[in-house]
């Protein structure tokens, strides 16, 4: 544990970011598993509008630092080959 006073503020914020990172992470794997069993199940209509909040969770995700560029454009591409494939 540390024993200077700004270095306890840290671990004290780093904690709440850890938190808060976290929630945006969850929210936007949930959002993908819903678009995912739509998918699945094979309901279009329900998937297409899942699959716009999943893309706004991703990017949500990805402007707050929570994921890199890079990732949130590989996973917007994943679920748009997958929406298009069930709706061919």
């Amino acid at each position: 544990m540390p024993n200077i006073k700004s270095a306890k503020k840290r671990v004290k914020i780093i904690e709440k970011k850890t938190l808060r990172n976290n929630m945006i992470k969850s929210a936007y794997k949930t959002a993908v598993k819903k678009f995912e069993e739509a998918v699945k199940a094979g309901n279009i209509d329900e998937a297409k509008v899942l699959f716009s909040e999943a893309t706004k969770k991703i990017d949500q995700a990805c402007s707050k630092g929570v994921i890199v560029k890079n990732t949130a454009a590989r996973k917007k591409s994943n679920l748009s080959k997958k929406l298009n494939a069930a709706m061919a």
